[in-house]
């Protein structure tokens, strides 16, 4: 098993207790530490469970964030991202940028990413994805 970043989309299964992200969860805490995710994910949870006022919900989201890993945007991580967007739009297959700079991340650090949105990111040459939602 490959270390990965987890997508926001996994995340948020996770939270909502899908069993395959659950088990794929497990059989990866049992390998490494520590979860990876982005400080985009960090903003895409965070800003949606303050739109939705869910005291709870953030609670248990700040706590899991500070028990692992969260991976900041670097010049390295931005520069991947751009090179990421040229060439799915030269492609003419582009990605959105919330998806280049997650991918960015998961490049500059070594890392797979773990996610149910295959249809975007196989789009990004040099990403290894998973998709822990049905594998």
């Amino acid at each position: 098993m490959k270390p990965v970043l987890i997508d926001t989309d996994i995340l948020s299964l996770f939270f909502r207790g899908h069993p395959q992200v659950e088990t794929c969860f497990a059989a990866y805490t049992a390998v490494y530490p520590q979860i990876n995710l982005s400080i985009v994910t960090y903003y895409e949870i965070l800003s949606g469970l303050k739109h939705r006022d869910a005291h709870r919900q953030l609670g248990l989201f700040l706590e899991f964030v500070a028990q692992n890993t969260l991976l900041p945007l670097t010049e390295r991580s931005v520069a991947y991202s751009a090179d990421m967007y040229a060439t799915t739009r030269a492609a003419g297959t582009p990605v959105d940028d919330i998806d280049l700079l997650i991918a960015g991340i998961a490049v500059a650090n070594g890392l797979g990413l773990a996610t149910h949105n295959r249809k975007h990111f196989e789009k990004i040459t040099g990403l290894e994805v998973e998709d822990w939602a049905t594998s």
